[in-house]
């Protein structure tokens, strides 16, 4: 009998980040259109694209996954893709993190009382991380010869009274504030990427799949600053509105059944809005009404 591969199903497997990126990552797809349920102590969330399995992996873990074909597809850092020295793909840079939209900084910091100012003061000290391939690189590079960079499970922050200094990851700095740390240098910047398995990116089917959701993640990414504007504008006065709003982008204009009259729809920056809607008013704009966007594909 002879087996039809032609209808057999085909399946993608994603690696989403469970922990601290969990919530943003499954905000993002539901943006993106994509509904991901993860049921209580489970590692296996549904979604409902059927070509899509999706299993919880820690970000640390991910790219030797995905390196190893364990997962077609995973979501991680930066960082974690270099600490494991992992060759796979990168699709694209996703800029989203637990808590803000800034890249996450790994950084070198001691006590505010230590008597430690730069990195070189931390010869034949002990350094904490988690981080710990990157932080012996960091120091070999500088010939600084530490006597040990141990591996830290966690609640880094705490631990740098007991040992010389830590390397820890931070978005806004308010944990090494809150626990009196000093930072003395940066080792690196880190932002969200989605990684694909070398194998799978040369696979077409799995590619355009890969390249239809990358799509879609960073036009909801894109979608997070903007918001749309409608009003309705004189005739007269067109000109005067045009001139006020964004000059890179052509805004639509609609006739309306009043022919003195044209409606006008355009996507500005959120941060821009609250300071041209009363410009709009004042310009003859009636009827404006802003609106949240959940995908912007450029």
């Amino acid at each position: 009998m002879m087996i039809d591969t032609q209808n057999k199903k085909q399946m993608l497997r994603i690696g989403l980040p469970k922990g601290s990126l969990q919530d943003a990552t499954i905000d993002l797809f539901d943006r993106a259109g994509y509904g991901v349920t993860v049921l209580s102590r489970s590692y296996f969330p549904s979604i409902d694209d059927p070509e899509l399995q999706a299993v919880l992996f820690r970000a640390q873990e991910m790219s030797r996954y995905a390196e190893d074909g364990v997962i077609d597809l995973g979501i991680t850092g930066r960082d974690w893709i270099e600490e494991n020295g992992s060759d796979v793909q990168e699709v694209c840079e996703l800029t989203y993190s637990k808590v803000s939209q800034k890249p996450v900084r790994w950084v070198l910091a001691v006590p505010e009382e230590s008597q430690y100012q730069k990195p070189e003061d931390l010869r034949g000290g002990i350094i904490a991380t988690e981080l710990v391939n990157t932080t012996r690189r960091y120091f070999a590079d500088r010939r600084i010869d530490v006597k040990k960079v141990e591996f830290s499970w966690g609640a880094t922050e705490v631990k740098a009274r007991m040992v010389d200094a830590i390397v820890d990851a931070t978005e806004t700095g308010s944990s090494l504030r809150e626990n009196k740390l000093r930072v003395i240098d940066t080792l690196m910047t880190s932002t969200t990427r989605l990684i694909a398995n070398r194998d799978a990116w040369e696979d077409p089917w799995k590619r355009k799949k890969i390249e239809d959701l990358a799509l879609l993640l960073q036009g909801a990414m894109a979608a997070r600053s903007k918001v749309g504007l409608k009003m309705n504008v004189p005739r007269a006065r067109l000109d005067e509105v045009l001139s006020i709003l964004p000059a890179e982008k052509s805004p639509t204009v609609n006739n309306l059944a009043d022919a003195d009259w044209v409606a006008v729809e355009v996507v500005v920056d959120e941060r821009v809005e609250r300071d041209m809607v009363p410009a709009l008013c004042r310009a003859g704009a009636t009827a404006i009404f802003s609106y949240t966007l959940k995908k912007v594909i450029h």
